[in-house]
């Protein structure tokens, strides 16, 4: 028998532990993250391992919401078991769907709660096939070993794309005149319609998402300021303004691209709109509960806000129906009477070309994460990976062990550990949770079993893995 297979032991030895083994890392996916951490500069060997997870078949994987083709063939290339469903679940149904899976994919709609997640038992890691991680309880995943992916960046181009179509068409009113042609009326007005260069775009959050926007605009003659929180450079003859009352006073278009967090939570309401040029325009693409929809509604009615584009909401349908009405949110009604407004259903990252390559990202992350135990791009682990092993490294052993990040730990680890030749090691903590990984040679099945038993019977275990 050659390489790894004279290490591979038969289903029936180790089929308690088969979600926590795999023959070794696999370097297929191991091209550059799009994370910004000096740890993707990891270079892949040309010689190195190709191996699958043990029991391959045994990893179960759930796919909700509909994530893209491109994403769930990755996953079943692996060879691992992918259910896949176009919509969300209520809780009690995800419950007993979640009870024996691995891995799980979700968008925005599902919400992985601590009550959900302390079912799943088999669980290992979540895909967010989208931006935001705020339907995850990212503490509790964190404290029980469970490692949250994301996609932070690839549909950035695509909401910045619907933003600038938003700015002109609330311009020029666009959506009142095509209303009004729908219905037979034929209403050719000049007043109040804008052409937009020459005009101030402000932009509430200078991220990836913020950023493309100031390129796209100031190539269309849009003069460009910011507000963030953080000093950044700026792109072109972009410009940050640091008082959020001075730059709302100075921008025709205010445009917000913030993520979810207690300090932006209703960070555009009444006061807000006082500060804001009369006649102004207000488009939301980031969170539902930054703008005070109420505080809107009342701005646009008096006239200082003539215009505004909303993509998200406070509280969102969990699919595609007759739902967006004022039993979900109360005032549904009195919003969707205004005049020169754009209501769109979530759609700001929704284009083929962002959803294929949301997939790609976020697919190639579970899989480094179940093959390799690599944590490049996790949103609540510490960020650690170690180089391949190669085609002359058959009888290695890769170790993952999170823990708490208590005194004494790594002593304890490197006591079992430190029988056998460890040819590398990295640890990192975030918080309270530790992440260790190692690689040891000359190791067997026996010797693999007896590792895996100490380390589980350390106090301060959370999550241990062995891969090989």
């Amino acid at each position: 028998m050659t390489s790894a297979q004279d290490i591979r032991p038969r289903k029936d030895e180790l089929a308690a532990q088969a979600q926590y083994f795999s023959t070794s890392p696999n370097a297929s996916f191991h091209s550059p993250s799009s994370h910004s951490s000096a740890l993707t500069r990891t270079i892949p060997l040309p010689n190195a391992k190709h191996l699958k997870p043990f029991a391959t078949e045994d990893i179960k994987v759930l796919l909700l919401e509909n994530v893209n083709q491109t994403g769930r063939d990755i996953l079943s290339q692996q060879g691992y078991q992918v259910e896949f469903l176009k919509s969300s679940l209520p809780e009690d149904q995800l419950i007993e769907k979640i009870r024996d899976v691995h891995v799980i994919g979700i968008r925005s709609k599902t919400k992985l709660s601590a009550r959900v997640l302390k079912e799943a038992k088999n669980l290992i890691v979540i895909g967010c096939f989208c931006i935001g991680t705020n339907q995850v309880d990212l503490q509790y995943a964190a404290d029980h070993g469970i490692a949250v992916f994301n996609s932070p960046f690839s549909n950035s181009r695509s909401v910045a794309e619907l933003v600038i179509a938003e700015i002109i068409v609330l311009a020029r009113q666009l959506g009142d005149r095509s209303n009004e042609m729908h219905a037979g009326t034929w209403n050719k007005v000049s007043n109040g319609c804008w052409e937009i260069r020459g005009k101030t775009l402000g932009i509430i959050g200078y991220g990836h998402i913020g950023a493309q926007l100031s390129v796209l605009a100031e190539s269309m003659g849009l003069n460009v300021i910011f507000y963030d929180v953080v000093n950044l450079m700026a792109l072109g003859s972009a410009r940050q303004v640091n008082s959020m009352e001075s730059f709302l006073a100075e921008a025709d278009f205010v445009s917000c691209h913030v993520p979810e967090l207690p300090e932006t939570k209703g960070m555009i309401g009444a006061a807000q709109f006082d500060q804001m040029k009369k006649g102004s325009y207000l488009i939301n693409a980031s969170r539902g509960t930054v703008v005070d929809i109420p505080a809107l509604i009342d701005a646009m009615r008096s006239g200082k806000i003539a215009g505004a584009a909303l993509d998200v909401y406070p509280n969102e349908p969990a699919g595609n129906g007759d739902y967006f009405n004022s039993e979900l949110n109360s005032w549904g009604a009195d919003l969707r009477s205004l005049k020169n407004l754009i209501l769109s259903p979530h759609i700001g990252g929704s284009t083929e070309e962002a959803q294929s390559a949301i997939g790609v990202e976020v697919a190639q992350a579970l899989t480094r994460y179940v093959n390799e135990g690599t944590t490049l791009g996790a949103v609540n682990l510490p960020e650690v990976a170690l180089r391949s092993l190669t085609m002359d490294e058959p009888n290695h052993a890769r170790v993952i062990y999170i823990h708490q990040n208590i005194p004494g730990v790594l002593r304890k680890v490197n006591e079992i550990i430190g029988d056998h030749n460890v040819d590398k090691q990295m640890t990192d903590s975030r918080g309270d949770v530790a992440y260790l990984m190692a690689d040891i040679s000359n190791v067997n099945t026996t010797q693999i079993k007896d590792l895996y038993t100490s380390l589980e019977s350390l106090p301060s275990r959370i999550q241990t893995r062995i891969l090989y």
